[in-house]
């Protein structure tokens, strides 16, 4: 695979002790973070760097993360983060190769104190995410009224990401319902015609990792595993 290095970034883990100098380096498909705390992190490689890692992130250790166009920054997933592991078989490698998940405890419990991380910012999808994460009473058409009030409001931060685009939206429950309660009280918005289940837009992951194109992304990681 030629140029992966264009398209992906690095996670470098550093530990020396009296007796032992560890050095780690693995790579990186995905990744969502805010300054220098880290709520997302996609990485793979062999069995022991990943297993070192994910050591790493339980004992809230600091990683220089190098991003595709070759700027760095120290990052950390904070206190009590969540790990996923898993394996790609390969069919003309011996060993499968090793893939971390690691999210924030913020990430973990995205949506809570008025702080909402999407991987990619489309009003549609944005809206579908707050009313299932915030319990809101609300309906598929009504998105461009509130998400036009966060964009107003200046209420959407870019983060930093690699393999996606992501954003935090900044809006408790309270200023959302009271939103809502302004469209309606001035008819930009209107409750439904009749009662009953409201259909909403079906939303999959692989779609929201889709806000790359597909030739920016790697094809493989193997060529990538040492």
């Amino acid at each position: 695979m030629q140029n992966a290095h264009l398209r992906l970034g690095l996670l470098e883990y550093q530990r020396a002790t009296e007796k032992i100098s560890t050095r780690i380096r693995v790579r990186v498909d995905r990744y969502v973070g805010e300054d220098r705390k880290a709520h997302l992190l996609s990485v793979f490689g062999n069995d022991s760097d990943i297993g070192a890692i994910t050591a790493a992130v339980h004992e809230k250790a600091t990683f220089t993360l190098t991003f595709p166009d070759g700027s760095n920054k120290e990052v950390t997933l904070g206190e009590n983060p969540s790990c996923y592991k898993g394996s790609i078989n390969l069919a003309d490698r011996k060993h499968p190769v090793r893939h971390l998940v690691a999210a924030s405890q913020e990430f973990h419990a995205n949506g809570g104190v008025g702080r909402t991380i999407l991987l990619r910012y489309q009003r549609d999808e944005a809206w579908a995410i707050l009313v299932s994460f915030l319990g809101l009473p609300g309906e598929p058409t009504w998105a461009d009224h509130v998400l036009g009030v966060l964009e107003k409001e200046e209420r959407i931060k870019d983060l930093d990401g690699i393999g996606c685009r992501p954003v935090l939206l900044s809006a408790t429950t309270e200023e959302l319902l009271d939103w809502i309660g302004d469209g309606l009280r001035s008819q930009t918005l209107n409750f439904p015609e009749r009662n009953g289940p409201i259909p909403w837009p079906r939303f999959s992951l692989e779609q929201a990792l889709r806000s790359i194109p597909a030739h920016d992304m790697p094809e493989s990681p193997e060529s990538l595993i040492d």
